[in-house]
């Protein structure tokens, strides 16, 4: 056998181990599991092409982006699917750093740009936090309230007698 024939032997096998991977459902299953990462990546090429001097830094705005939504939809894909009616308020963190990230390195420092990232961070977190009280945070707060209201029922002081 020549080194030619070998060669076409090696990709044929490969050829054939591939089509069998795909038919048993691995690289389906690799796609359905990893794919946010493919947008991790995607983010975190944007921050280093900035941080190399090779893009401007209007490019953080994306990279933020990506780099935040991509750990959110990490979350939703291991975790559930059902956790994003929780979390997605964070999607306008990812807003926020993006844009909060383009004002402290960015060119001029524009302060509107710093103050819409604060504006847009503070929002989702407040959204956030509604989610939660929204949902379970209710029973806490009213857990809170009842605790609080046994508490000042319980610690009531007797009054004190007068000394005449």
């Amino acid at each position: 056998m020549n080194k030619q024939s070998a060669a076409v032997g090696i990709w044929i096998l490969a050829a054939g181990l591939i089509i069998l991977l795909g038919k048993l459902g691995v690289f389906s299953f690799i796609g359905a599991v990893f794919w946010p990462i493919l947008i991790l990546i995607v983010g975190i090429l944007l921050h280093v092409l900035y941080f190399g001097g090779i893009v401007p830094a209007v490019a953080l705005v994306p990279a933020g982006i990506l780099t935040g939504s991509s750990l959110l939809l990490m979350v939703g894909n291991w975790v559930g699917w059902g956790s994003m009616r929780y979390v997605w308020p964070l999607f306008l963190l990812s807003i926020a750093i993006g844009l909060y990230e383009y004002a402290v390195f960015g060119v001029g420092k524009d302060r509107a740009v710093w103050n819409a990232a604060m504006g847009i961070g503070a929002l989702s977190l407040l959204l956030f936090a509604i989610m939660l009280l929204w949902t379970w945070g209710i029973y806490l707060l009213a857990a809170a309230l009842i605790g609080f209201g046994v508490w000042l029922v319980l610690s009531r002081r007797k009054p004190r007698r007068r000394r005449r």
